[in-house]
């Protein structure tokens, strides 16, 4: 009889067919997600034209589903340690999926507000179990990748959204937007079949012939004897609660994730809810605002991606610094009126250093917590986050309603990049301290 550890012989193996089909269906789940936060900021001018909001009660109404999304990640991401990722994600999905399509039938902001928080709920609990299922099942040296290309469907929602106002609103109203939702349901039942569970869950739960199942799709050549055990040797001595993130010499790097979650989280949901309303304000045209927040979200899918490969290179900490970094400097010069050329091209930059970096930071945290509790800090941190999301449109609202100067609204816009930027060069150095001390505690 022998114990083989799980983490260990994923990180020796291959990537294989298995772990491709759980990025595609993970990510295929994060482009209906990225489709539901996004769709909000393609309709809110129309909105506020037919309902009569001022931008103050447009930020409010965009908060709604973000007050869901923190919500849906402080339950669901815990819950799934308890109950399973595969049941977490499904849950999820179907509780967004239908409340989003239930949002087009809304005839009052009241009536919106309410299906949108419950849209956010499903939303919230997605995000963290997805990436740390991708997270258990990609080996160590590919991790931050695989996470940022399962990851980017997220991106890819949102230029869906983008494309879709571009050509819907127009001619049919807001309403379709909405009702597209309906379509992904369909996926439900290949989700449910294909989409496997946690290993380490499994193996917690005493389920070692489902576990060793899974196992040989993963890597068949390693032969497994009757006797043999499967172990997760991450889950020994640590147990799924919010006092455990903050134990292990973790209190600081905790606090300063949670504070460039919060901020990158602002900078995502502002951007997002008011980037076309604030361009058409400026003299572009409808079309060219709607593309604007395309070209966002095309640069959060090469920034997650283009991030997840240098992560795994040079380090994530070292690239989530530099990307916040970035990111201040292109939101602050889109500001000054560029040409639409140069405007695009400083969207896209933005995009891929807010969107694309949001992702490299729930690989962070995926990567500094163990198995039993990564559920729990991914859904913490993903919470904390969403306070920011709630704070971005709100904010956004209510200093546009003030009628500053454009550059001055962009440049109060980029004041969040450099506190995250700040925040992740400490997580950096922490990180590098505690990197030493466990190796010289080993020597």
């Amino acid at each position: 009889m022998r114990n083989l550890d799980v983490s260990e012989a994923i990180d020796q193996s291959p990537f294989g067919r298995f772990q491709w089909m759980v990025v595609a269906l993970c990510g295929t789940l994060l482009v209906v997600d990225g489709y539901d936060v996004f769709v909000a900021g393609t309709v809110l001018p129309t909105l506020i034209a037919e309902w009569g909001l001022t931008k103050p009660q447009a930020g409010a109404l965009q908060a709604w589903a973000l007050f869901g999304m923190m919500f849906g990640a402080l339950i669901l991401g815990p819950m799934a340690d308890r109950i399973g990722r595969k049941k977490g994600v499904a849950i999820s999905f179907v509780l967004f999926t239908t409340a989003t399509v239930l949002t087009g039938f809304a005839t009052s902001p009241e009536q919106f507000k309410i299906f949108r928080f419950i849209a956010g709920l499903g939303c919230g609990g997605l995000m963290p179990n997805a990436v740390a299922l991708m997270n258990e099942y990609a080996p160590k040296r590919l991790r931050g990748t695989m996470v940022a290309l399962m990851f980017s469907g997220y991106s890819v929602g949102g230029m869906v959204a983008a494309g879709l106002g571009v050509g819907l609103i127009p001619s049919f109203g807001w309403q379709p937007m909405f009702f597209v939702a309906a379509v992904p349901l369909l996926l439900l039942p290949l989700v449910l079949w294909k989409l496997p569970e946690s290993l380490g869950f499994l193996i917690r739960q005493g389920k070692q012939d489902e576990a060793r199942r899974i196992f040989a799709k993963i890597n068949p050549s390693i032969q497994l004897a009757a006797d043999d055990r499967l172990v997760f040797s991450e889950t020994k001595g640590a147990s799924a609660s919010v006092a455990e993130l903050f134990r292990h010499g973790r209190t600081l790097r905790t606090l300063m994730l949670w504070l460039s979650f919060f901020c990158c989280l602002l900078l995502v949901y502002l951007l997002s809810s008011w980037l076309p309303k604030v361009l058409q304000e400026a003299g572009y045209a409808e079309r060219a605002s709607l593309l604007s927040l395309f070209s966002l979200n095309f640069g959060g899918m090469a920034g997650a991606i283009a991030g997840g490969w240098l992560g795994d290179r040079f380090g994530l900490p070292k690239v989530v610094v530099a990307f916040f970094a970035a990111a201040g400097a292109s939101i602050a010069l889109i500001g000054f009126n560029p040409a639409p050329t140069v405007l695009f091209l400083l969207v896209f930059v933005a995009g891929a250093t807010t969107i694309g970096t949001q992702i490299l930071l729930y690989a962070s945290v995926a990567q500094l917590y163990n198995l039993s509790v990564r559920s729990t800090g991914l859904g913490w941190a993903s919470g904390v986050g969403r306070i920011g999301a709630i704070v971005g449109p709100t904010f956004g609202g209510v200093l546009l309603a003030r009628e500053l100067p454009l550059e001055q609204n962009f440049l109060l816009f980029a004041i969040p990049a450099a506190v995250s930027a700040l925040a992740m060069l400490v997580f950096a150095l922490a990180n590098g301290r505690a990197r030493d001390t466990a190796r010289l505690a080993a020597a």
